[in-house]
């Protein structure tokens, strides 16, 4: 994994950011949370953007639409390209499935994220190509 990974956590949730910031310090990465998609992020571009979708109010397609212009303008110019990936309660099939219809590039259950993240940052990043995690790919 490269060591300037950045990734994007959109959460309001404080239990949620602290347990994945810790899931994320072995690994070669920094993460920077923003509360609300009315905020800006300080530290772009990024590598991965994390949607909260049990806490983010609204409608899936709509805080993923929001979330997909943040990236853009967080990108644009630099070459790069961030993978925006939805979670949430494993009994919200419908909502991470409309994410995905929306245009994340994968939506997994709150516990699959907790529970593997290592693997899934490596598989969403293009670094684990057995995709053996379970996570759902748009297209893939």
């Amino acid at each position: 994994m490269a060591d300037d990974l950045k990734i994007l956590l959109v959460s309001p949730d404080l239990l949620s950011t602290s347990r994945l910031a810790a899931l994320a310090r072995p690994l070669p990465a920094r993460m920077e949370t923003l509360r609300s998609l009315d905020d800006e992020p300080r530290d772009g571009p990024f590598d991965l953007v994390l949607l909260d979708l049990q806490s983010l109010p609204g409608d899936a397609a709509v805080i993923v639409a929001r979330a997909l212009k943040l990236v853009e303008r967080q990108v644009e110019g630099t070459g790069r390209a961030a993978k925006l990936v939805a979670f949430g309660p494993h009994v919200h099939k419908e909502r991470l499935a409309d994410a995905v219809a929306a245009g994340a590039d994968a939506a997994v259950s709150r516990g699959e994220l907790l529970g593997s993240f290592p693997g899934l940052v490596r598989r969403w990043l293009g670094e684990d190509p057995t995709g053996g995690d379970g996570a759902r790919i748009r297209g893939g």
